[in-house]
């Protein structure tokens, strides 16, 4: 028996050499504003400046609606989240499959959460990777229109670079810096993007009617509205593990802090989000950009400044979601595979990481079009109804009160949003395909 409690014992002392060398679970002494701008890095990407041209997709009417309801709905969705962190009293669900295995089993959970959750982390760095080399190189053509021609693909290269070095940042508590950085850039940007517009005023003879000529088409492009809308609320992910830095006791519990930021984040996303997409569809019409940014064709120096804005937010939103993606990983080499904590597994498996998202960026710069494919099965889930469901499984509300109608009628809304937005966002990939090149 000595010998059990001996090796039980040491067993807890790995755990915890484990547990304080691990990215998420090594710093715990966040303060409430970490989490204001973590969540502001994660939630406002570069999806903000697509949002005038959903807003076209969808339509005066149901495209303010959709984006109303979606603003309720995923703070709704973020707020059960914060509350479950810990309502095990004396456990911590500081990752987002570690409260899926709580409410569907070890092994389900897994199955139900991880993939999604990587499909959106993996996704959104290699997107990331890709705006951040194309906006480089829009400043680089906008502040020197005469000079040669670069291809994107070094464009891209030359914003990983960034990466290889920010990448062996230790914890969400080592990059808030970046994080900050990050989240003033992503304000910056969007108040650019529509009060620029609203001084450029109307275009002539604009046209808020539907793009497409054809029913067919008006639906199918609704549909890829849908998506881009879903992708701009995808910082559900990492809310969980942002949680886990934040200091917590029986008396002064986590959630108070983290949801304090949470709100000053949604604040900013509103702030944000509906001034660009409303006045941005209001200038322009259905003849904006994809990017409301391209539009915008002068003056010169705001749009270089616009999109410097842009390279400096995604270089901390990478960084915000990469961090995830480095705790799996690194999670799995020490706890199953038996691997020494060290820097040596550290610098390796993060510099691989961040190779490979760069190589994947070069390969197929149009990987922001499939990702709205792909997507669609993951943001909404993560975002918009697996909370629900997991609030459900785990609390089981009484049928018919508000908690049970509340958590159905958003588990109906994201399940017909993962099946109407890749249809819009494949339509897409199929009209662009003849476009696509390898390494363009």
């Amino acid at each position: 028996m000595a010998d059990e409690a001996n090796m039980s014992e040491a067993e807890l002392a790995r755990q915890k050499r484990i547990n304080d060398w691990l990215p998420i679970t090594s710093a715990r002494n966040a303060k409430w504003w970490y989490s204001a701008f973590h969540n502001v890095t994660a939630m406002v990407g570069a999806g903000v400046l697509s949002l005038p041209f959903a807003l076209a997709e969808l339509g005066w009417g149901p495209g303010v609606a959709i984006l109303i309801l979606s603003w309720v709905i995923t703070l709704y969705t973020l707020w059960q989240m914060v509350e479950m962190h810990e309502m095990v009293p004396g456990k911590r669900f500081d990752r987002y499959h570690e409260l899926g295995q709580h409410a569907f089993g070890p092994k389900l959970g897994l199955w139900v959460v991880v993939p999604q959750q990587v499909v959106v982390e993996v996704g959104v760095c290699i997107v990331y990777m890709v705006t951040g080399g194309k906006s480089l190189k829009k400043v680089h053509n906008v502040l020197c229109p005469r000079c040669k021609d670069i291809r994107t693909v070094f464009w891209i290269m030359i914003f990983a670079s960034s990466h290889f070095v920010l990448s062996h940042l230790p914890n969400f508590n080592s990059m808030s810096a970046v994080s900050l950085a990050a989240a003033i850039m992503s304000l910056s940007y969007s108040t650019i993007a529509w009060a620029a517009s609203l001084h450029r005023g109307v275009v002539e003879d604009v046209d808020y009617s539907y793009r497409a000529k054809t029913n067919a088409g008006a639906v199918l492009n609704f549909f890829g509205g849908l998506g881009e809308v879903a992708f701009a609320y995808a910082g559900h992910n990492v809310v969980l593990e942002i949680q886990a830095t934040i200091p917590s006791t029986p008396e002064k519990p986590s959630k108070g802090p983290m949801w304090k930021g949470v709100l000053v984040a949604y604040f900013v996303v509103a702030i944000c989000y509906f001034p660009v997409a409303i006045v941005g569809f209001y200038i322009y019409g259905n003849s904006v950009d994809e990017n409301i940014l391209i539009s915008l064709e002068k003056p010169a120096w705001l749009i270089a400044a616009a999109n410097l804005f842009v390279v400096v937010h995604v270089i901390g939103s990478y960084q915000i979601y990469a961090m995830a993606v480095f705790d799996m990983i690194e999670t799995f080499l020490v706890k199953k595979m038996n691997f020494s904590p060290s820097f040596i597994l550290r610098f390796v498996t993060r510099t691989t990481y961040v190779a490979i998202t760069m190589i994947v960026a070069m390969a197929i710069p149009f990987f922001s079009g499939l990702l709205g494919f792909f997507g669609g099965f993951a943001f909404a889930p993560t975002t918009y109804y697996l909370p629900c469901i997991m609030w459900l499984a785990i609390y089981k509300p009484k049928p018919f009160s508000l908690s049970w109608i509340t958590n159905w009628m958003c588990i109906i809304l994201g399940v017909t949003l993962m099946i109407l937005a890749p249809i819009g966002a494949l339509r897409n990939i199929i009209i662009k395909a003849r476009t696509y090149e390898f390494f363009s």
